[in-house]
């Protein structure tokens, strides 16, 4: 898989900006493959704050409307900490596309379908644990990041392969369902669209830009024959 490159991105680092943009240059891709759905892509772009309608809030679950909405506080308020609008390098790789008129390929489930199936799965023990969690993030912070091993995380950088694989492992423990429908899932799903889009392109390089925390999980999947070669069947898309 010499065609394809992974990067695995902060929303909020200006360090990812920077990779993205050297990456590009170094790696000469002729795709660029984010971590968004249409949906998200527009919106994006276009720089627009849709309200949900209580029709889109029964569509996903209040569940996955409420965690989706506590996600975006937090990366806003840690976004204007250090000067970076939450998903700029995502913007930034599809505006590098656009002017070199590079083919652009959105790779992530429908954002509704993952809320969805968030909604859905989501027990009343993680409810509970998650909102012990985030009093205690907001009461105690620093404490709350020290049993992260995150006390010297620095917010303008991508973390470590090694933080990032310790946070994913205390999600999986703790949260199952967060970790399955907000990472696993997701993860399998972009590797199917990956492993159709070399398929449909084998002489083509393709640059995936993804979260940092979906980089390992992906890598691991893409190196697995039998997922790969499953990996495109009608339904599965």
């Amino acid at each position: 898989m010499n065609n394809l490159k992974i990067i695995g991105t902060s929303h909020i680092a200006k360090q990812s900006i920077e990779e993205i943009r050297k990456t590009v240059e170094e790696f000469q891709p002729d795709i660029i493959a984010v971590e968004l759905d249409l949906q998200r892509a527009a919106a994006l772009m276009q720089r627009q704050k849709s309200k949900a309608s209580f029709s889109d809030i029964v569509r996903i679950g209040v569940k996955g409307y409420v965690f989706v909405k506590i996600g975006q506080y937090i990366q806003q308020k840690l976004g204007k900490v250090v000067g970076v609008t939450p998903g700029a390098e995502m913007k930034t790789a599809l505006e590098i596309a656009n002017a070199k008129k590079l083919q652009v390929a959105l790779i992530d489930q429908p954002i509704n379908i993952t809320l969805k199936n968030f909604s859905k799965e989501l027990t009343w023990k993680e409810k509970g644990r998650f909102a012990l969690d985030l009093l205690k993030g907001l009461l105690f912070p620093k404490r709350q990041m020290k049993s992260y091993g995150l006390e010297e995380f620095d917010l303008r950088k991508v973390p470590e392969q090694q933080v990032i694989t310790k946070i994913i492992g205390q999600m999986k423990k703790q949260y199952p369902s967060i970790y399955k429908t907000i990472i696993a899932d997701r993860d399998r799903y972009m590797v199917r669209k990956l492993v159709k889009l070399m398929r449909e392109n084998p002489e083509k390089k393709i640059l995936a830009i993804v979260g940092a925390g979906h980089k390992e999980g992906m890598e691991k999947l893409l190196l697995n024959v039998d997922v790969v070669q499953s990996s495109i069947s009608p339904k599965s898309l």
